[in-house]
């Protein structure tokens, strides 16, 4: 199989030999703030993962002194956002070019969360804005003590739209605190995050959070990657649906997952007390 390129305008992408792709947001003259190119090559980036096999787990970061500062206020001020230039005058025709505009940015975001290889989130410095759609549509995050995290976005006068709003209640399960940080756009500490379930663990630096992450990202690696996609892909169904209905599509789901070979080989490295070997997904 050929392998995989990654090359993008605003990402550095790394791929080791056991399976961990490094993502990092690229920067940092701009303190990470995604203007239309950010986002689409996130988009672009995590499709390409989620058809690498020799990907098996990803831990996004950034470049210099913050995770992201936000959405670029700059360009969102001048560029044409999903207006059509012939659109004129016209509310109707603006706002359909501009719902496709919105769907399009959605959609890049949700890349992260599409991708069947666990994604972990590792935070340092300003988390704002956009920066919550992003972390919220990962599987794990960690963070360094200097972080802290803003919904901004009424602060501009809108509404998050890429995610914030639909995945940060099923993240932190507490409706009371995501209004709280929704409607007041206050600065919320990484021990608060930690507190209200946002984080799974906040360490003193920020090369200890990444080193964390990046630990993490070689523990899920070195299982199954059949088991790991169809965990991932069954925890977002079940997310999103009854309990009834998550058994009925799990118990569908395994009927061919089952026939993996990967089953035996876990079963035999255990009984022998050695470390299991998989092929790439």
């Amino acid at each position: 199989m050929t392998a995989h390129i990654y090359q993008f305008q605003t990402l550095n992408v790394d791929v080791s030999s056991d399976g961990v792709a490094r993502v990092e947001v690229n920067r940092p003259e701009a303190l990470n703030a995604y203007n239309t190119q950010t986002w689409t090559d996130i988009g672009r980036c995590f499709e390409q993962i989620k058809h690498d096999g020799a990907v098996r787990s990803v831990v996004l970061s950034a470049s210099g002194r913050m995770f992201t500062a936000g959405l670029d206020l700059k360009e969102a001020l001048t560029g044409p956002l999903g207006k059509r230039p012939d659109s004129g005058d016209d509310a109707a025709r603006r706002g359909y070019y501009h719902r496709l505009f919105i769907l399009k940015f959605q959609a890049a975001i949700s890349t992260i969360e599409d991708c069947d290889k666990p994604v972990i989130a590792a935070v340092h410095g300003a988390c704002i804005g956009i920066g919550i759609d992003v972390i919220s549509a990962c599987d794990i995050r960690v963070a360094s003590a200097d972080a802290y995290f803003m919904v901004k976005e009424v602060d501009i006068g809108m509404a998050a739209d890429v995610g914030t709003l639909q995945r940060l209640p099923k993240v932190v399960g507490n409706n009371s605190w995501v209004r709280d940080v929704c409607y007041t756009a206050r600065k919320v500490s990484a021990k608060e995050a930690l507190d209200v379930g946002l984080l799974s663990r906040v360490l003193p630096s920020p090369e200890e959070a990444m080193a964390v992450a990046v630990d993490t990202a070689k523990a899920i690696a070195a299982k199954s990657p059949v088991a790991i996609a169809s965990t991932k892909h069954l925890l977002n169904y079940s997310r999103d649906h009854s309990v009834r209905e998550g058994l009925e599509y799990t118990a569908l789901w395994n009927t061919l997952a089952h026939n993996s070979h990967d089953m035996a080989v876990a079963v035999m490295s255990s009984l022998k007390k050695q470390q299991a070997q998989f092929p790439n997904l």
